[in-house]
């Protein structure tokens, strides 16, 4: 068997995380996406972290019924994660992104 290589990424994601204050649980969540996003996804994506005790009225319209939540809007499908990131594997099979072996 040989190793399959990493198709290269050419969309952009855009991917909105929403926290609640600056909790250990929303601190990890930010690191924890931050690290997988440069990790599998540098240079193609687009993160945007909103606190919703600061910015509440943006938790509606996203559908946000916990935090943190991440929001990834492109590319297409829509998908929500709900927690702090910190399984890698399932927040990557969420975004749609192969994990490097």
């Amino acid at each position: 068997m040989g190793s399959a290589a990493r198709e290269p990424i050419d969309e952009r994601y855009v991917l909105r995380l929403f926290i609640a204050g600056s909790t250990p649980r929303s601190l990890r969540a930010v690191e924890n996406l931050k690290r997988f996003c440069e990790r599998h996804l540098a240079g193609h994506y687009d993160l945007e972290v909103i606190d919703i005790y600061q910015f509440p009225a943006m938790a509606g319209p996203a559908q946000i019924i916990a935090a943190p939540t991440l929001l990834k809007e492109l590319p297409l499908p829509v998908r929500h994660i709900i927690g702090d990131m910190t399984d890698e594997k399932r927040t990557l099979t969420t975004l749609g992104v192969s994990a490097v072996a």
